[in-house]
Formats: structure tokens, C-alpha cells, sequence
């Protein structure tokens, strides 16, 4: 069964960084591509990237000069990092597994995390 599990979220002060880590079970684990969306409260999910199965990344434009992802496949976990967060970083964050495709759409993915609360203060 395929579980995933983000930790690392809280409170984060405006112009900090952020560091968010997802735990995946599965022994398939490596063989997916990896995303991180986002939910701000009262807006739509928003994806951020992704990381494939050969450590390559792809990020949404608007994210890009902020946003690092990065994977452990020992340790079954990737991570997502934001810096120079702004109080519009305030979101839901999640992780996702892929389907197989190099997608950018909640459609493209299949196991999500719960999600993890993100603020940041001013």
C-alpha cells in the first residue's frame, strides 16, 4: 500500500525559508516522479514541481527562482524546499506521486499526503 506522509510544516517568519519532507512507503518508491502541490485557503490547488525517477526537476514558472526539490531514495523521502516565503506562501502543502507522466496537473498524480499546514507570520 502506498502511504505518504509530509512533515515540516508550521509556522515560518516572512522572508525565512521553509523545508517540508514527505516519507513515501512502497518498494516502487524510486520508480516515480514526485510532486509537490499547494493549497492557499480560499484558492485552488497549485502545483510546484516535481522531481523524476533520474533526479531531474521541473518547476512552475512562477516558483521557480525560489522553489528546490530534491530526493532520498534509501530513505524513501523527498523534500521541498521555498525560501524568501511571503505571507502568500501560506498554504496546504502536499506531496503526490506521479502517475508515470511528467505532469504538472492534480490529474497527473495518484497517492497523495494529507497535507501540512504552512503560515507564514509578518
Amino acid at each position: 500500500q502506498v502511504q505518504l506522509v509530509e512533515s515540516g510544516g508550521g509556522l515560518v517568519q516572512a522572508g525565512g525559508s521553509l523545508r517540508l519532507s514527505c516519507a513515501a512507503s512502497g518498494r516502487t518508491f524510486s520508480s516515480y516522479n514526485l510532486g509537490w502541490f499547494r493549497q492557499p485557503p480560499g484558492k485552488g490547488l497549485e502545483w510546484m514541481g516535481a522531481i523524476t525517477t533520474s533526479g531531474s526537476t521541473y518547476y512552475s514558472p512562477s516558483l521557480k527562482s525560489r522553489t528546490s526539490i530534491s530526493r532520498d531514495t534509501i530513505k524513501n523521502q523527498f523534500t521541498l524546499q521555498l525560501t524568501s516565503v511571503i505571507s502568500e506562501d501560506t498554504a496546504v502543502y502536499y506531496c503526490a506521486r506521479g502517475r508515470g507522466l511528467r505532469g504538472s496537473k492534480w490529474s497527473d498524480y495518484d497517492y497523495w499526503g494529507q497535507g501540512t499546514q504552512v503560515t507564514v507570520s509578518s
